[in-house]
């Protein structure tokens, strides 16, 4: 019978090039698999003789590089600017996303921003999915930076409205959600309701319309989060038997070859975002219509009040 040892160290032992740090760093961004699953963690205990799956990432530059890439600005002054983001566009420079991102678009446009707020992710004080649409607010200068990194830290002064298209209809007409999210304990790459090792937060949802014409039947949710925990939307409509229709990662694949249009996304929108501005002190507030895609699904049922 083979030996048991810790994933890290049968690595180590294996690929010396590697440090123990980088590792689990692989790990926990679920780069390795074991026997052809996704390794949970650095420290699971393996078969000595077990295949080992590694993938190394591509480096991603240090400093990204200004791309001269449309925007949507729906408001811009000297200290923050406001985009409604498109389904498919990556914040920052990651991993297999290098370029074309929010941040390359930025700054192209505000050539003042590099180094605001660190030099990888310039400007980004909360992060939007890839496939989720909507609106985002960006800093231009040190003191909107620091001023709205505290604001969506604390969560005061800060509100966000979601749009969601979903499979099924809701129990309730509305609700409010509570639990811990983190990772999920063996895809890394997922996010989970978990009762210890995550993070608490907090939805507050409610249904605005039902629709039964485009093949199968879909609800439209209005959610408005009090946290901003990675997934958080899209792990909490599941968890009320309401996946996103679209969503590759929580949804129901059979549910959307039903719908038509079948969606080539999740159906998530950041429709509304109201802030404090970090320099002069006003409230402001801005909306977002549905993207065409999202609007193929509502145009049946009439004006979605956020």
């Amino acid at each position: 019978m083979a030996a048991m040892e810790r994933l890290d160290k049968t690595i180590l032992q294996r690929h010396p090039e590697f440090s123990r740090s980088r590792i689990e760093g692989l790990v926990k961004a679920g780069f390795v698999k074991v026997a052809g699953v996704v390794a949970s963690k650095a420290g699971m205990k393996v078969d000595e003789n077990c295949e080992i799956e590694i993938y190394v990432p591509p480096p991603v530059p240090a400093v990204p590089e200004p791309e001269e890439i449309p925007l949507d600005v729906v408001f811009e002054d000297d200290d923050i600017i406001v985009v409604d983001k498109p389904a498919g566009m990556v914040v920052h420079p990651a991993p297999g996303h290098s370029t074309g991102t929010l941040v390359n678009a930025l700054l192209a446009r505000c050539p003042t921003l590099g180094g605001i707020g660190g030099v990888a992710r310039p400007g980004i004080v909360h992060r939007l999915d890839q496939d989720t649409s909507g609106l985002m607010v960006a800093a231009k200068s040190q003191r909107a930076m620091d001023a709205l990194a505290k604001a969506f830290a604390s969560h005061r002064f800060v509100k966000k409205t979601y749009v969601a298209i979903v499979h099924g209809r809701p129990r309730l007409d509305s609700g409010r959600i509570e639990n811990m999210i983190g990772r999920h304990p063996v895809d890394r790459k997922r996010m989970a309701i978990v009762e210890k090792n995550g993070k608490f937060a907090a939805t507050e949802w409610r249904l605005a319309a039902t629709d039964a014409s485009h093949g199968s039947p879909i609800s439209v949710v209005v959610c408005r989060i009090e946290t901003g925990r990675t997934h958080q939307i899209r792990v909490h409509l599941a968890s009320i038997g309401v996946p996103i229709a679209g969503d590759s990662v929580y949804g129901k694949k059979a549910l959307d070859k039903r719908l038509v249009p079948v969606p080539a996304r999740q159906m998530l929108h950041a429709a509304r975002l109201a802030f404090r501005h970090p320099a002069t002190g006003r409230d402001m507030e801005f909306e977002a219509p549905l993207p065409a895609d999202m609007a193929e699904y509502t145009s049946g049922i009439g004006e979605i009040l956020v």
